[in-house]
């Protein structure tokens, strides 16, 4: 039995460590993928055909069948049997959905971090704000999302482990919405640039209030920036009353 198991092991050219190449495969043609639909790159709406992203990428259609069975679990395409896979529009209830976990989870967060930070980690701050302002005219876009990561990750790494992984999702899935605000509303990143600055003097003040109210006002600004941009029509409740909870009954 084991004979007929090498052999065949053989013949189909497999190995021991197949499986979790080719499971390091699909989470990296996954990776790059994602990236594209949360850049832009591929914007809402876009056919997605296995086997054409395959060759664009330059890998075989195995590892791509899992990254697209990834992308759908996350939202970010839909691709039922028989029919072409396309990249998800803008869903509103799950922008507002995510915007109203992230506002309630950021402030508690900015909360928990204000009185935590360091001289020196106020400094790296101030340096990433400063990141964000020279990269803002768009030219290289993924340092300013980098320093912008950054940035939110150390207003909010007091927390607990999974607090921190949960609010690591929420910050990727939100990319796409922040990058739709920055395309459709003129000024946008210089509007970011001030609440950013607003937030970093509270948190070198030590106020929790202020910085949990920035950080809630700055969130809800992009979501529903976003909605009234591509869903005017939709009431983002959510968004709302997380806004109403923090800011203490304003939204």
């Amino acid at each position: 039995m084991s004979r007929n198991t090498s052999e065949s092991s053989e013949e189909l050219g497999a190995s021991p460590e197949a499986p979790n190449g080719g499971r390091r495969m699909a989470l990296d043609v996954h990776g790059r993928l994602r990236s594209m639909i949360l850049s832009g790159e591929l914007p809402p709406g876009s056919a997605l055909l296995q086997a054409e992203m395959a060759r664009r990428l330059g890998v075989s259609r195995t590892p791509m069948r899992e990254a697209f069975r990834l992308l759908q679990e996350e939202g970010l395409i839909d691709a039922r049997p028989d029919q072409r896979a396309r990249v998800r529009g803008v869903d509103p209830e799950d922008l507002d959905g995510v915007y109203g976990a992230r506002i309630m989870l950021e402030a508690l967060a900015v909360t928990t971090t204000a009185k935590t930070l360091t001289g020196e980690d106020l400094d790296r701050m101030a340096e990433l704000l400063e990141r964000m302002r020279e990269f803002s005219d768009d030219e290289k876009p993924d340092e300013w999302y980098a320093a912008h990561r950054e940035f939110h990750g150390m207003a909010t790494r007091a927390v607990g482990a999974q607090l921190r992984r949960t609010l690591s999702s929420h910050a990727e899935h939100s990319e796409r919405y922040i990058r739709l605000a920055q395309l459709g509303v003129p000024g946008s990143r210089a509007r970011a640039h001030k609440e950013h600055e607003a937030l970093l003097d509270a948190l070198k003040a030590g106020d929790e209030a202020e910085a949990a109210r920035v950080v809630a006002g700055h969130l809800a600004r992009t979501a529903l920036s976003v909605l009234a941009d591509v869903a005017p029509e939709y009431d983002p409740v959510t968004t709302r009353s997380a806004l109403r909870i923090v800011g203490g009954g304003k939204a």
